[in-house]
């Protein structure tokens, strides 16, 4: 743990993130979770960054509608060059339907998966757990359903394709239970009261991360092909903390935002920088911190945590399959 704050606090409070300066031109991006915080500012970056076409993906239209009218204010362009469609990442239907949608686009270059929950009350849909069905589940979906469409484009373009999934640094102090005996990962999650409510944020951000590296590894970056990192933004401004977490909880959460937060600009940086045209190939598979590729904590990759990565890999890309077959 000591290692992780010391980290953690020369992060927040001695690195600075730089200013985005890569040009966009001609480019479509999408931005899951984009009316609000981190995802709209890093929308905001893209447009002035002259993306030709930045979708935000949401869940209610009317959000981000309004989004796009302060986006599109701001930086002074066209309306047609702001786009919303619905995405609802805890509904599976609406996932497939919306990658489904993205196939009829004339290009994409690059996606920001950073629609996601921190709850510390229990909640299900479709049958799981909210942050194993959003930041897990759902993500690792649109993740893996949108990867076709942009290696197309990049075959099509010949811009290598980026995709980054919005993860955390808390994954470094997850404390996964032992999964290397008989068993689905996913049922053990799904099982209230089965593993404490405040460990589900932090070891969802672990999973994802594992499952993200190995579609990565599945599918080698070349010329024409996608680059797939995991990010962190670190500690920001976020409506992620919006949840009731307790008095005493919240409490702390405000204090500690207070003092170290960065503001949703800045956070905006960090997803922005890990979709970048000039995207070094070496950060394929990887996780950033502050804009550079990073090694996470030794138990990420120890023996047993290598043997958890590979069982649930299997798993969840089964299961990913079985719904987008549509018999789960």
């Amino acid at each position: 743990m000591a290692p992780f704050v010391v980290n953690m606090l020369r992060s927040q409070l001695l690195t600075s993130i730089p200013y985005p300066t890569s040009d966009f031109s001609g480019q479509t991006v999408i931005v899951t979770g984009s009316n609000t915080g981190l995802g709209r500012e890093a929308a905001k970056h893209l447009v002035r960054l002259n993306a030709s076409k930045v979708i935000l993906a949401v869940r209610t239209i009317s959000k981000g509608t309004a989004a796009a009218a302060d986006i599109i204010a701001s930086c002074n362009v066209p309306e047609e060059q702001v786009e919303v469609w619905e995405l609802d990442m805890s509904s599976h239907q609406s996932i497939k339907d919306f990658a489904k949608r993205t196939a009829n686009l004339d290009r994409l270059d690059a996606a920001v998966l950073n629609a996601g929950v921190m709850s510390y009350a229990w909640s299900e849909h479709d049958g799981m757990e909210q942050h194993m069905g959003v930041n897990v589940v759902g993500t690792i979906m649109l993740l893996k359903l949108l990867h076709p469409v942009l290696q197309r484009s990049a075959e099509h373009t010949g811009s290598r394709g980026r995709m980054t999934v919005v993860g955390s640094g808390l994954m470094n102090i997850a404390n996964l239970p032992d999964f290397t005996t008989p068993g689905s990962i996913l049922d053990k999650f799904n099982e209230r009261g089965n593993i404490p409510i405040g460990n589900y944020y932090r070891d969802s951000k672990l999973l994802t991360f594992y499952a993200a590296r190995h579609l990565a590894e599945l599918s080698p970056v070349a010329e024409t092909n996608v680059i797939v990192t995991v990010q962190t933004p670190g500690v920001c401004e976020s409506d992620i903390f919006r949840d009731d977490a307790g008095l005493l909880k919240s409490v702390a959460m405000k204090a500690s935002m207070a003092m170290l937060a960065r503001s949703a600009e800045v956070g905006g940086r960090t997803l922005v920088h890990a979709v970048t045209p000039d995207l070094p190939v070496d950060a394929h598979g990887r996780f950033l911190v502050d804009c550079q590729i990073s090694d996470g904590a030794p138990g990420i990759d120890n023996e047993e945590g290598l043997a958890i990565a590979k069982k649930w890999s299997k798993e969840i890309f089964e299961l990913v399959d079985e719904i987008v077959g549509g018999r789960a």
